[in-house]
Formats: structure tokens, sequence, C-alpha cells
């Protein structure tokens, strides 16, 4: 718009302005009003200061216990945690793997080193397997899938170390065979 054109809407619409004057004791009105208005807000400020102040506050202790509050326990379950006869088949599990280790550490020899080896490897294999099931134990909350699995990692073990054995069994058989036919020659 033009300047001219300014000057005449405002010259067309003059009638229309509020030319009224205020009332003589306006002005302590509104200051009246003013204060009291300010009085409300400081009163109002004090408590709205603390409002967010306590909001913040607990939504960090909300915080602060949920994280350590979820945090997964260092604590691995295993079979022995479930119930007293879980404790009693892992006791039982435990014992033979030892009592078949013992036997083949006393078969030891030159001939069966590389398969004694092996089958400490494959045993070390399994162990490792068996802690991640203890793991899964103790995220899925005693799962009966995880406790068969932790069950047949048991009887694997045992089932390698009896093969081991019968391995063992079969080269010491084979060496006397051997040495009984070199001797008869």
């Amino acid at each position: 718009m033009s300047k001219d054109n300014l000057q005449e809407l405002f010259h067309q619409i003059k009638d229309d302005f509020n030319v009224e004057e205020p009332s003589i004791n306006h002005q302590e009105k509104f200051l009246d009003k003013l204060n009291s208005q300010h009085k409300g807000v400081e009163k109002k400020s004090n408590r709205s200061l603390w409002k967010p102040v306590l909001s913040i506050a607990a939504s960090i202790i909300l915080l602060v216990a949920l994280v350590f509050g979820n945090q997964p326990s260092n604590e691995l379950k295993d079979l022995a945690s479930i119930s007293p006869e879980m404790a009693e088949t892992q006791d039982f599990f435990t014992s033979t793997i030892e009592a078949e280790l013992n036997k083949i550490q006393n078969e030891s020899s030159p001939e069966t080193k590389s398969l004694i080896e092996d089958a400490l490897n494959q045993m070390q294999v399994l162990e490792t397997n068996y802690e991640v099931l203890k793991q899964d134990l103790s995220e899925s909350g005693n799962d009966k899938r995880v406790i068969y699995a932790m069950i047949s990692n048991f009887q694997n073990r045992i089932e390698l170390l009896e093969n081991v054995l019968v391995h063992i069994e079969q080269i010491k058989q084979l060496k006397n065979t051997t040495n009984e036919n070199s001797n008869t020659i």
C-alpha cells in the first residue's frame, strides 16, 4: 500500500476509534490490580520453583533405581541352584566326570597322548557350552529346555570320556597283540 492509501484509510475510520477518556482514579485502580497480581505471582513463583525441582529430582531417582535395579546379576545359575534333586544330579555327573578323567590320565602313554589331548579339547568345548547354558538358565528363569540341555551336556561329556577309554583300551590291546606277534617270530 502506498502512503496516500494508508492516510485515506485512517481518515475513513477515524470515527471508529475509541476516544473516550479514562476515569480520574483509573491509574490508581490499575496500579492496585498490578500490585495484587504481583503478590500472587510471588507466592506462586515460590511454589512453582519447587515443583520442577522436585519433579526433576524424582525423575533422577527413578532412573537410578531402574538402572541399578535392572542390572543382571553376575551369579550364574547351575543345576544345583534349581532344586536339591538337581544338585544331586549335578554332583553325580561331576564326580563321574572326574573319575573318568582320572582313569584317562592314568592310562596316558605316548601312543594315547594325541587321543587324550583331543578329548580334553572337546571337553573344553563342552565346558564352554555349559557356561553358555548357565547364562541361558539365569536369563530364562529355569526353563526346562535349558535344564535338559545342561543334563545332556553332562551326558555328552561322560560319553566322550567313556569312548576315549574304550579307544585307549583298544590301543593297549593292539599294542599287546603286536608285541606278542613280534615275540613269536
